[in-house]
């Protein structure tokens, strides 16, 4: 019988078995070669503490810049004293932290009317309007407050403009100070929208838009205006309109002193002509405001978002992970450092 090919029952005695290095200059050069790979350990370690000692040097910076640019102008929650407390509303309204946004608006105002030290609280109002829903929820959160604090009056100081949501905001004041020539009013709904439709046809740009309900594309820019559409968006405009206008005829009463309905057409008027209106009180100003009510001094509450905040922020983030994932590298290769 062939002996080929051959079982492996038979070669087991023919297997070489590694060779097993002996002698003294092995061990020698195995001793090198472990002490040099403690020497690597070491030396991984100590940059690891390192690595670990410059992110916490970096957050500390970090945290220092943060108060350092503090988001408030004057730290109220410490303030004592008889004073002004104001809050701005300057700027668009809308939910983002870089606008006047109901959250931050409330908190301020919360503040400002709890302050015991506060003789009063102004709204400083540069502002042309935004959200109805913001401009609502801090309308709502005047005439709360103002229930809780009956005796502490709220003032609307109107600058250069105080319109639509931002007077909307100022008619819950119980005073409405502006400037002869400021802009206010207003009091109306707006959504812009525009139609490319015959625009799209001359460059030969066809719309493919597909939907699973039949008004999903309700307001597209690419389709022509459809009547009944436009008569629900109309419906919903209006709906919000009159919320304005409910909130504007609570919050002044019975000092508008004309009855015409152009003024809660979103026509706007100096503040000379509001005051004739009985949509503001008086002309006047901050400083004026300060030297009746006997104080010199006016402390700012409002909660402002610092954009050197957010990228101080995300540096830190950024780089965290950058360390995290470094540190988490070299451990992976010191655990798998092995002498074969």
């Amino acid at each position: 019988m062939s002996d080929w090919p051959p079982k492996p029952e038979n070669q087991t005695d023919k297997i070489q078995q590694p060779m097993q290095p002996t002698g003294p200059e092995w061990k020698l050069l195995e001793k090198a070669v472990l002490a040099s790979v403690e020497e690597q350990r070491r030396a991984r370690r100590w940059g690891i503490f390192f690595k670990f000692l410059t992110f916490a040097y970096l957050v500390f910076i970090i945290v220092a810049l943060g108060k350092g640019c503090s988001s408030s102008p004057t730290d109220a929650s410490t303030t004592s004293g008889s004073h002004l407390a104001v809050v701005d509303v300057i700027g668009t309204i809308a939910a983002d932290k870089q606008s006047v946004n109901s959250t931050n608006t409330n908190k301020a105002l919360k503040k400002a009317f709890a302050n015991k030290d506060s003789k009063a609280v102004v709204l400083n109002i540069n502002s042309p309007g935004g959200s109805p829903v913001q401009s609502d929820e801090i309308w709502q959160e005047i005439r709360y407050l103002k229930k809780e604090y009956p005796t502490k009056k709220l003032y609307a100081v109107i600058g250069d403009t105080g319109a639509s949501g931002a007077y909307y905001i100022a008619s819950a004041a119980d005073e409405i100070i502006v400037n002869p020539s400021s802009l206010v009013g207003s009091i109306g709904v707006i959504m812009p929208n525009y139609g490319v439709n015959n625009l799209m046809q001359k460059l030969g740009v066809e719309d493919r838009t597909m939907t699973s309900g039949e008004n999903k594309a309700i307001l597209s820019m690419t389709q022509p205006v459809d009547a009944a559409q436009k008569a629900h968006v109309q419906g919903v405009l209006d709906n919000v309109h009159s919320h304005f206008i409910n909130a504007v005829k609570q919050g002044r009463g019975n000092k508008l002193k004309s009855q015409d309905p152009a003024i809660f057409s979103g026509l706007f008027w100096t503040g000379e002509q509001a005051v004739a209106l009985g949509i503001a009180d008086r002309t006047g100003s901050l400083q004026n405001l300060k030297r009746e009510l006997k104080t010199d001094k006016a402390v700012n509450y409002t909660i402002e978002h610092n954009p050197l905040e957010s990228i101080l922020g995300r540096m830190g983030a950024s780089f965290g992970e950058g360390i995290a994932t470094s540190i988490s590298q070299q451990l992976k290769t010191e655990n798998n450092t092995t002498l074969q």
